[in-house]
């Protein structure tokens, strides 16, 4: 099972950014899934997740309003779009899947992970 997170980069603050996660060896397309980041000496940290059935997305307060977490059903795959990006967003971000529907916030509940992508906001 495999998580391939990509879209990361470099934007200036106020700057657009989607990132997305497919999916190969195993179908998510209903089971929850969550991106999660972390910044340099911090602890990973929940930025939003999606289910399947129920209440079908969640967010952390800090980017809610700002981010949006979606997915494309037969493709399998996870997107995260960010908008007016802070400073404060700079993070590696990493997609994250569960075997069940039940969205989560912590980390340690989820089965599957990515690789990871770089998000650096400037100014």
């Amino acid at each position: 099972v495999q998580l391939q997170a990509s879209g990361g980069g470099s934007v200036q603050a106020g700057g657009s950014l989607r990132l997305s996660c497919a999916a190969s060896g195993r179908t998510f397309s209903n089971k929850a899934m969550g991106w999660f980041r972390q910044a340099p000496g911090k602890e990973r940290e929940f930025v939003a997740a999606i289910g399947w059935g129920g209440p079908r997305a969640y967010y952390a307060d800090s980017v809610k309003d700002r981010f949006a977490i979606s997915r494309d059903i037969p493709k399998d795959e996870l997107y995260l779009q960010m908008n007016s990006l802070k400073p404060e967003d700079t993070a590696v971000y990493y997609c994250a899947g569960r075997r069940d529907s039940k969205i989560a916030t912590d980390a340690r509940t989820y089965d599957y992970w990515g690789q990871g992508t770089q998000v650096t906001v400037s100014g």
